[in-house]
C-alpha cells in the first residue's frame, strides 16, 4: 500500500495499490478486485529479475473517509488502548 516506502527498503518484488489502509486486497466482498491483486502478487512470485514493481491501476469506488472507519473496529483492541494509556501517562495526560 505504499510501493514507493517499499522500493526505498529495498525489498524484491512490490505490488501498488493506492487503496485506503485496512484493504490491502481491496474492498470487502468484492471478489473480483481481491482476485485481481492476489494474481498480481502472485505473478511476481516466480521472477528473477529483482527488483519488480507492478502498479495496479484500481480505482478506490468508495470515499476513503468512509473506508477509513468501516474497518475500525469501535472499541480499540487491548493492546492498543494499554499503548494509549503508557502514552499518555508519559505525558501525564489522562485518556477518553
Amino acid at each position: 500500500m505504499l510501493p514507493d516506502l517499499a522500493e526505498r527498503f529495498g525489498l524484491p518484488r512490490i505490488v501498488g495499490v493506492e487503496f485506503p489502509f485496512g484493504h490491502p486486497f481491496g474492498m470487502v466482498h468484492d471478489r473480483e478486485m481481491q482476485k485481481t491483486v492476489a494474481i498480481s502478487a502472485l505473478s511476481l512470485y516466480e521472477r528473477t529479475d529483482l527488483p519488480v514493481r507492478k502498479d495496479l491501476r484500481i480505482v478506490w469506488p468508495v470515499d476513503w473517509k468512509v473506508a477509513y472507519k468501516g474497518w475500525q473496529p469501535k472499541e480499540a483492541a487491548p493492546i492498543v488502548a494499554y499503548l494509549k494509556n503508557q502514552v499518555l501517562n508519559k505525558h501525564r495526560k489522562t485518556p477518553d
